[in-house]
């Protein structure tokens, strides 16, 4: 019934293949697991090797790196089962029924999407900036919440999707870079009706990059959201944008950005990062490369 699809580079999943097979086995529906080794090193292959080992259990190894998009767009084609659970590798499973909660809700729905959360303490005081960020989010992630804009919701972090509907829209493969693919696809799911619910199906997130990583992504990201025409003021910074040129104060804005943007920068890399100068950072960051 499931193939559970595990797209990883040069990281450690060995723990959550492990518990996904031993739900899997006990489940009582057919599933496979499919990792896919997307241009990871050769000193790294060998960190997953149960997914080789375990019975239902198989890697996908691309030498060169294909991108979060075209990875997963691999492996649902390897799929064999049809409905697909997509999961980060970065992600820890704490409740027994995940696999048995997703079988059941994809019953009725298209789409389900199960969420995520994040550990109650910082795991290092210079990972401050992503992990104030997801805090801040997950006061919204809980399953009612998002249900109120379910496709506005949807990310690839943990979700499950009828293969089938997977297969006739793909993620878009010309995102090569970091960031919003799972916005483009949820846009594609609202526009064609697909039944979509949120279900507290909720993983783990154990993934919290340093400052300078996760801003380096984030930059990453804006820089992608800059070649998507098809989203113009379907975000809140294009919004943001938006205003700024109907106030005609897109320049002054872009000035001052440039004027402060160091001491921005030296904010956010530091120990007690402000979100709110990460939003008028990124704001700035976008409207420099966009002009």
């Amino acid at each position: 019934m499931l193939s559970i699809l595990i797209p990883v580079k040069d990281y450690d999943c060995h723990t959550l293949i492990e518990e996904l097979h031993r739900q899997g086995e006990a489940c009582g529906f057919p599933y496979e697991i499919i990792v896919g080794e997307d241009g990871t090193s050769q000193g790294n292959l060998g960190l997953n090797m149960a997914a080789e080992i375990l019975p239902n259990c198989r890697r996908v190894i691309r030498q060169e790196n294909i991108g979060r998009a075209n990875i997963r767009n691999l492996l649902a084609l390897e799929a064999c089962q049809p409905y697909i659970v997509f999961i980060d590798c970065d992600a820890v499973i704490e409740k027994d029924d995940f696999l048995v909660s997703y079988a059941a809700a994809l019953k009725w729905h298209d789409v389900v999407c199960g969420g995520l959360y994040h550990a109650g303490s910082m795991p290092d005081k210079h990972c401050a900036l992503r992990f104030r960020y997801e805090k801040k989010a997950d006061k919204r992630r809980d399953a009612a919440t998002r249900n109120m804009t379910p496709y506005a919701e949807f990310t690839t972090f943990n979700f499950a999707i009828k293969r089938e509907l997977f297969l006739s829209i793909f993620f878009n493969s010309s995102i090569s870079r970091y960031g919003y693919e799972d916005v483009l696809f949820g846009k594609e799911l609202e526009r064609r009706g697909a039944s979509i619910l949120h279900i507290d199906n909720r993983l783990l997130h154990n993934g919290i990059e340093s400052n300078d990583i996760y801003l380096a992504k984030v930059e990453q990201a804006l820089v992608t959201l800059s070649c998507i025409r098809e989203l113009v003021g379907e975000t809140p910074l294009l919004r943001a944008v938006i205003k700024l040129e109907n106030w005609h104060a897109k320049g002054l804005f872009l000035f001052m950005w440039r004027l402060f943007r160091r001491a921005m920068r030296h904010n956010l890399l530091g120990c007690r990062p402000s979100l709110f100068l990460l939003n008028v950072y990124k704001l700035g960051y976008f409207v420099n490369i966009a002009k």
